[in-house]
This record gives structure tokens, C-alpha cells and sequence, in this order.
């Protein structure tokens, strides 16, 4: 009896992280092949991408999991057999998965070379980070338009932005750590407005999507790198958001996706690939849209972040231990 109890409880707990999932969707059903997708996009920006291809391949179903950067990566590394492809906005955990030999090559999609590593992980938006605020924060006052004229106006106004300023927790968050250390190797500026917010009690947060909601109640009124899909989305429903591409230098990631080397279904799994890179898909009320890939055959935009191996340089243990150490010093003043 004693054992039956120990397998029930087994049972249990296992199917309870089966469903520890920020959302989960299944799309078509009950079809003869199922890949199974794990992605740090929420489902509406993917949900149009995905009946696309499902509705040119019947015989397909697709599962959609939504988990944290940070947590996928570590996910897809713990079984890399139990998904068919993974997609993340953190270009550089992405870019060591492909390193360490996660990834399946596929010689035969067609793409830029800028936009792709080793025909094994692809980049298939361009998506700046932004400074999004409330606007009736700043009511009277310019807007700041660059990271110089942000520090300038919190400190100019400490009051009225204490313990409403947002930004990621790049402790917990593996974007908000790629867009740290990208920002904090392109100008010294970086670590001035992480002082600053960090005196004014700074919230932090694991992603893009909390941090807009926080900021659209009115919890908070800046909120610094925020996903530039995501803040579009919002603020074409809500006329009191302002966002503000930084004129200082900017900030654009590609999101990216690889199929999985131990995937059981790897030519299904390389279609929906080729059908991801070649998709752009067009915004309503109910779907926002995902931003196409920009750059030319002569490379990508200014300011994108390069797929190239000094991507990972921030992930080496020690270097990553003591820019943790630096971001904390400045930012959590207590």
C-alpha cells in the first residue's frame, strides 16, 4: 500500500510540472503527426503563423508551449528529445544550444547569411528594444528621447518616479540579460540610468508582457528595454502609452528558432521552419503582428545584434558572475 501511495504521489507531482507552462495550446487536434514547439512568445503573436501551417499541412498538429527565456533554455537542455523546435527571443542562449550541438542542420532553407548560424539556427524578426512610458507622467515635461535624457529627467523629478520605473530582472530573465550586456558594451551610459533607477527603487520584472501590463494600470509609468512587439501591441489600444526608440544608440534582436537534433520528426519540423522564415503575418484586432526580419543582402539593420560566436562571450560563467555582481551593485540599493 505503502508503494501504491509513493507512484500515486510520483504520478502527481510529475503531471503537476507537465502543466507548469506560462500557456499552452494545441492547434489541429488529433492529427496523424504532432510537433511539439516550446517558445518564449506569447501565443497571440504566433497563433495566425501557426493555422497557416496547419491548414497546409492537415495531417499536422502542433503543440505550443510558453515558458520564460531562462527557463527554456534550461527545459530544451534538460530534454532536448521532448521538443521538436525551440523559438527565443535570447539570441545567445540560443546561439550556445546551437554551439553544444542541440541543433539539426538544414542545408536546404534558403536565407541571409547575417540572419542565420551554421544553417542551424535562424533568425526570423528584427525587434528593437524600447523605452516605453506613461504619458501623463511626463505631462508638461519633454519626453526624453534618448537614455541621457531619461537619466536627466528621473533625477530632475525623483518624486514622481519612485518605485514606478520597471526594468528586467536579468537575474531571472535570459532577454533582459542579453539587452544588458548588449547595451552596457555599446555605452558607459547604461550603468549611470541603472544608478539612477536603482535609487528610485526600481521594479523588476521577468518580461516584457508584466512589465506593460504594470505600466498600463499605471503602476509604473517607464519602463526600460522593452520588447518592441510587445509594447506596439498595447499601445495601439491604449492612447496614454508612448514609446520611444532610443536616439543614443539602438538595440535589436532577432528572435530565432532551431529544430532539434533529437527530434522524431524532422522533416515536418524543418517544413514548419522554411514556413517560419518565409512568414510575415499581418496584424488585427486579435492578432498583433510579429515584425519581419530587416536588413538587406548586404546585412542586417544597425544596431542588430550579430549571430556570431562573441554573442556567447557574457555567458561564460565568470564573466556573467561578476556583470551580475556590477548590475546588483547598481541597481538594488539596499
Amino acid at each position: 500500500m505503502r508503494y501504491l501511495i509513493v507512484l500515486i504521489l510520483t504520478l502527481l507531482v510529475q503531471s503537476a510540472a507537465a502543466q507548469n507552462w506560462e500557456d499552452r495550446r494545441v492547434f489541429n487536434p488529433g492529427a496523424r503527426t504532432s510537433l511539439r514547439i516550446i517558445c518564449s512568445t506569447d501565443t497571440a503573436f504566433f497563433a495566425s503563423l501557426i493555422d497557416a501551417f496547419v491548414a497546409a499541412e492537415p495531417d499536422v498538429s502542433v503543440e505550443y508551449l510558453v515558458t520564460g527565456t531562462t527557463d527554456l533554455n534550461q527545459r530544451f537542455r534538460d530534454a532536448p528529445q521532448s521538443f521538436d523546435i525551440t523559438i527565443s527571443s535570447a539570441m545567445d542562449l540560443q546561439l550556445k544550444l546551437t554551439n553544444d550541438g542541440y541543433a539539426l542542420q538544414l542545408d536546404d532553407i534558403a536565407h541571409p547569411g547575417w540572419a542565420q548560424w551554421r544553417q542551424s539556427l535562424f533568425g526570423f524578426t528584427s525587434e528593437p528594444a524600447v523605452i516605453v512610458l506613461n504619458r501623463a507622467a511626463f505631462k508638461g515635461q519633454p519626453i526624453p528621447r534618448s537614455r541621457q535624457a531619461l537619466i536627466e529627467a528621473l533625477r530632475a523629478r525623483p518624486e514622481a518616479f519612485r518605485d514606478r520605473v520597471g526594468t528586467y530582472d536579468v537575474r531571472q530573465s535570459g532577454l533582459g540579460y542579453l539587452f544588458a550586456t548588449q547595451d552596457s558594451r555599446a555605452s558607459e551610459t547604461f550603468w549611470r540610468l541603472m544608478e539612477v533607477m536603482g535609487g528610485l527603487d526600481a521594479r523588476l520584472y521577468c518580461c516584457s508582457g508584466e512589465m506593460i501590463n504594470d505600466l498600463t494600470t499605471g503602476r509604473i509609468v517607464v519602463a526600460y528595454n522593452v520588447l518592441g512587439s510587445y509594447a506596439a501591441a498595447r499601445a495601439a489600444h491604449h492612447d496614454h502609452i508612448e514609446i520611444v526608440m532610443p536616439s543614443d544608440f539602438p538595440t535589436t534582436m532577432m528572435r530565432t528558432a532551431l529544430v532539434s537534433r533529437r527530434t522524431k520528426n524532422p522533416q515536418t519540423a524543418r517544413r514548419f521552419l522554411a514556413h517560419l522564415v518565409a512568414y510575415q503575418s499581418t496584424e488585427t484586432e486579435e492578432a498583433p503582428a510579429l515584425p519581419p526580419l530587416q536588413g538587406s543582402e548586404k546585412g542586417a539593420i544597425r544596431g542588430t545584434i550579430a549571430l556570431e560566436p562573441a554573442l556567447m562571450t557574457y555567458l561564460d560563467r565568470l564573466k556573467r558572475t561578476r556583470f551580475l555582481a556590477e548590475w546588483e551593485n547598481a541597481l538594488i540599493q539596499k
